[in-house]
């Protein structure tokens, strides 16, 4: 019979049975004080995570994080086990998706690189806070791109199966090795990772662990960061499949990628449907970057050079709030982000990537003083999804304009204390009519 703690991460096990799990272990874990930040941006088996719901969950709750997130491509699955696996551990949630858009049509934006390094004109953007009744809304209005995105992705395993053929290697089964470790027939989607994992462990098969994966991959060109040399050489590397995706996205995928077309709404349809579903549609800044620690990403410039033509841009499309992640970057980059955010009248959003085990749940850089708004921010989007689940005219920015600098911070000093309360327990019906709407 297999124990609580195995039973909260098996993809194979139905929502309510890890649930259930969880409550078993949490009865008897002594977990950690509070930490003051938050994330914003998990991802879980529902796209691609090591992690389901429940046990992302669970591992943020013993990293001391108070108040999670979660932001599966092109899925909504995880929302409601996120939902109840935080509140069995007394913690808050905000859910959501993330999603491709063609952004910047008809300007020059579309024929620039944005804060997706595979693509021209394609912008990675999350919509977050879904009230809860609109979630099967949600899925139906995904569930064409991840169709067409997974006839995209079995095509470009063809690509990559005649190069392992080519190299005298065992190909993958698409379906078994890559759609099978998905969540796809639950609603989950399907990226370029699932494509790559499946790669990666074939790459690991035909090679060999230890040096002669190094020497094959240099066979094949790939270019290997020397920070991950050691670990990819590393016989005994646990977390050798992942490391090795890493490398393969930043350094391979362009040789068998194919671009996305009619799959992708426009970044303006992306608002226009958040809005009418009552959630909050972000545009996911990266900025200039160094190579990544984890080997996804390459050194590489994205928007910085235009950035005030794409807020105001974002501001012209209806797009309200702006999503970041600290850890990547620059204080500058930060303060510049903060001052345009301010400026277009745009709330702000945090998170940190979390898609495979070497990642940290917690993010120390929001535990300065400076960022002490972006953690107020989280828990007034916490209120947002449980009041406005229960009365849609308390949506955080209201359901259409656009709240000066003043009215939005006033808006989420009444809403963040609400967050709270319900990660507390406190039933939202009831806070709802303490809340206050600004429509």
């Amino acid at each position: 019979m297999a124990e609580p703690m195995d039973i909260t991460n098996d993809p194979a096990a139905t929502p309510a049975q890890r649930i259930e799990a969880l409550r078993v272990v949490a009865a008897d874990e002594h977990f950690p004080s509070w930490v003051p930040e938050s994330n914003n941006h998990i991802h879980t088996c529902f796209s691609f995570s090591p992690y389901t719901p429940t046990h992302a969950a669970l591992l943020a709750r013993r990293a001391g994080l108070r108040v999670v997130g979660s932001v599966d491509h092109d899925s909504i699955g995880a929302a409601a086990e996120m939902s109840e696996a935080t509140s069995v551990l007394g913690m808050g949630s905000v859910t959501g998706f993330e999603i491709r858009a063609r952004f910047g049509e008809g300007t020059p934006l579309a024929q620039r690189k944005l804060n997706n390094p595979d693509s021209v004109g394609v912008a990675y953007m999350t919509v977050q806070g879904v009230p809860a009744p609109a979630r099967e809304k949600v899925a139906e209005w995904l569930a064409p791109g991840r169709a067409a995105r997974l006839e995209r992705t079995l095509a470009m395993a063809e690509r990559a199966n005649q190069i392992l053929t080519d190299l005298g290697l065992e190909p993958f089964d698409p379906q078994a090795d890559m759609v099978g470790i998905s969540q796809y027939a639950n609603g989950g989607g399907i990226t370029e990772r699932h494509l790559l994992a499946a790669m990666a462990s074939a790459l690991i098969r035909g090679f060999g662990r230890g040096p002669a994966l190094t020497e094959g991959l240099a066979q094949m060109g790939v270019e290997i960061p020397a920070s991950l040399a050691a670990v990819l050489s590393d016989a005994d590397n646990p977390h050798l499949m992942y490391d090795l995706l890493g490398v393969l996205k930043a350094n391979y995928l362009d040789r068998i990628y194919i671009q996305p077309t009619d799959e992708l709404p426009s970044a303006a349809e992306v608002v226009a449907f958040a809005d009418s579903v009552g959630a909050i549609a972000t545009y996911a800044y990266l900025g200039d970057v160094s190579a990544s620690p984890t080997g996804d990403k390459k050194a590489e410039k994205f928007e910085d050079d235009f950035l005030d033509e794409l807020f105001e841009h974002m501001e012209s499309i209806g797009l309200r709030a702006v999503t970041y992640m600290p850890p990547r970057n620059t204080p500058e980059q930060l303060a510049r982000i903060h001052v345009l955010a301010a400026a277009h009248g745009m709330l702000e959003i945090s998170g940190v990537d979390i898609n495979q085990p070497r990642q940290c749940f917690t993010c120390e850089e929001l535990r300065r003083p400076e960022f002490a708004d972006l953690n107020e921010a989280t828990w007034a989007l916490v209120a947002h999804e449980a009041l406005s689940s229960v009365d849609p005219s308390l949506h955080l920015l209201g359901r259409t304009g656009r709240l000066t600098p003043e009215a939005l911070a006033e808006r989420i000093s009444e809403y963040a204390p609400l967050g709270r309360a319900i990660a507390d327990g406190e039933d939202a019906v009831a806070l709802a009519a303490r809340a206050t709407s600004i429509n």
